[in-house]
């Protein structure tokens, strides 16, 4: 039973949290009452702290950026579930996880509060639901985002000082060799 869970659960999950993800897009994207009702209250909040603009329409946290890393975040939970690409599947993870603890932080620590749309709380059960999802499959799958923490390393970081101008300074003493055997 528990291999079947291990096995099903971060499809189901991806499943879920790009559903949900997707769905608020139609929101965000088209410019809807409600959504311009929860990122204008933002905006006064944001405003009032000296930061106007900040969930504006052209903010850095807009509607629109947020919606940009949602669909993000589904396009990599989708396609992650192909064997090949698992490390997609835990980067959406991590983006998705990302975007919904800043939902409910600001959903807690803000003036728009825990029910902004009069809806009984329905927008923050779902942040927070996505947010525990997307925790647990990032947990499910630490070791595909060890692997790309481990890749990212070996991009940015060279493995010991200097390594990358003795490997240069081989790669010179090597071809000077071979013209030099070559005649």
């Amino acid at each position: 039973m528990l291999a079947q869970v291990r096995r099903y659960a971060p499809a189901a999950i991806s499943v879920f949290a790009a559903a949900v993800f997707l769905d608020s897009l139609r929101y965000k994207f088209t410019d809807h009452p409600k959504t311009q009702e929860i990122f204008g209250r933002l905006d006064g909040w944001a405003g009032s702290l000296g930061l106007p603009g900040l969930f504006g329409h052209t903010g850095l946290f807009s509607q629109y950026v947020i919606g940009s890393a949602e669909l993000a975040a589904s396009t990599l939970l989708l396609v992650g579930l192909l064997p090949r690409f698992t490390r997609l599947n835990a980067l959406g993870a991590a983006i998705g996880f990302a975007v919904m603890s800043g939902a409910v932080n600001f959903h807690l620590w803000t003036p728009l509060g825990i029910d902004p749309n009069n809806d009984g709380g329905g927008l923050f059960a779902a942040a927070v639901t996505i947010w525990f999802t997307t925790l647990a499959l990032m947990i499910i799958r630490r070791k595909e985002i060890a692997g790309l923490l481990s890749d990212l390393a070996r991009a940015f970081v060279p493995s010991t000082p200097g390594a990358a101008l003795r490997q240069a300074q081989g790669d010179a003493t090597s071809s000077t060799a071979t013209k030099v055997a070559s005649s």
